[in-house]
């Protein structure tokens, strides 16, 4: 009976790897449909997606609402503390889109506008200052001379104009913000944020089942140390780049530079990248105020902006951001780096968190690890 079994196990083992390796050779075989049928997959599902992403990022101000509206004298507003925070929560984010839309937007498009119609020109302005230059100027070294060289028989009258650029906000518009797509993900999102105790509930109930304890209480721990982490990284790196974006758009209004709302912008935006993402954006406003303003009030804007920075590093940023990370900067260069060179913009604003989170995970390993050291020794 032992042979029996013994053969049958060995058998459904060697019929199950055949199985596999067919199922692999047809997706192989055929992975031009398998990719569409994927991409197709995520598609319908975006939707979906996009509504989760919209309930995570809301999470916090609707259960700080909530815990507030339960502490209510009144009965109607304990009853219904979470239905009113989803409400007053969703009725401030569309207040916020409606002032962005009508207020903020329309200064930063006419700037991105003019700047685009008189590109052309302080390109030339700037080729005609640099050949008037005296041959003998640091500015005229070989490695200059040969990018100038290279930007002079660049020719971006064909990125850059403006029907490219509405070409190219359309194309956006025209992927990522369908009516109907956005509708789904705001019912999705406000049912997930009603009905979130449920869900939690049922996947702890699955991952009990499935893991053992002491597997699923590190599961749980990691899951709340990582929406810790990213919670606090996301709201504060935006509340930060508001904070950026205006006293920028401010320092520069008062020294009446070109293009201030736009370029304010730019810098609060790429603000939100910790480290390189500041430096960028000075070096961009900064060659944007030489062309468009002259060299002295580039220097200037340099200086100033510099300052503001420094200001934001050391004293607004920590007290937003705190030491809820816990990461030293050498990591954060090194994480924003790597995120940068393998997924681009996204990577270096995601890379510090990610990185929190795969050190608190080796930190966790070597505990464990000594711990069992010690256990043998002694």
């Amino acid at each position: 009976m032992k042979d029996i079994k013994k053969h049958w196990n060995t058998w459904v083992f060697w019929f199950t790897c055949i199985i596999s390796a067919i199922v692999v050779y047809k997706i192989l075989d055929n992975w031009t449909n398998v990719g569409d049928f994927i991409s197709n997959f995520f598609e319908i599902i975006a939707p979906f997606l996009s509504g989760i992403l919209i309930a995570y990022i809301l999470y916090i101000p609707v259960s700080k609402l909530e815990e507030s509206y339960l502490k209510s004298k009144l009965k109607f507003i304990s009853k219904n503390s979470r239905k009113l925070s989803i409400l007053l929560v969703y009725l401030i984010v569309l207040l916020l889109i409606v002032i962005l839309i009508n207020f903020i937007l329309p200064v930063v498009i006419d700037s991105v506008i003019e700047l685009t119609n008189n590109f052309q020109g302080y390109y030339k302005l700037a080729i005609d200052n640099y050949n008037n230059l005296q041959e003998d100027s640091i500015f005229k070294s070989q490695i200059v001379v040969d990018i100038v060289n290279n930007v002079q028989n660049f020719d971006l009258s064909q990125y850059i104009n403006v029907n490219k650029i509405f070409d190219y906000v359309k194309g956006v518009v025209g992927v990522a913000s369908s009516v109907f797509n956005i509708f789904v993900a705001i019912i999705v999102s406000v049912y997930i944020l009603l009905e979130r105790t449920d869900i939690l509930e049922f996947l702890k109930k699955l991952g009990s089942a499935i893991f053992k304890k002491n597997t699923y209480d590190n599961l749980g721990r990691y899951f709340y140390n990582t929406n810790q982490i990213f919670f606090k990284f996301l709201a504060s790196q935006f509340l930060d780049a508001i904070v950026v974006g205006i006293l920028t758009t401010v320092v520069m209004s008062i020294m009446k530079v070109r293009y201030a709302p736009l370029l304010g912008f730019m810098i609060g935006l790429f603000n939100m990248i910790p480290y390189f993402g500041a430096i960028i954006a000075i070096v961009l406003s900064v060659l944007i105020t030489a062309i468009t303003g002259g060299v002295s009030q580039a220097i200037w804007l340099a200086i100033i902006v510099t300052i503001v920075q420094q200001i934001d590093a050391n004293i607004i940023n920590p007290k937003i951001v705190g030491d809820s990370l816990k990461i030293s900067p050498l990591l954060v260069i090194f994480a924003v780096t790597i995120g940068g060179a393998y997924f681009g913009v996204l990577g270096m604003f995601l890379a510090v968190p990610v990185f929190a989170i795969l050190k608190i995970l080796i930190n966790d390993y070597i505990d464990y690890k000594n711990s069992k050291k010690e256990q043998i020794n002694s």
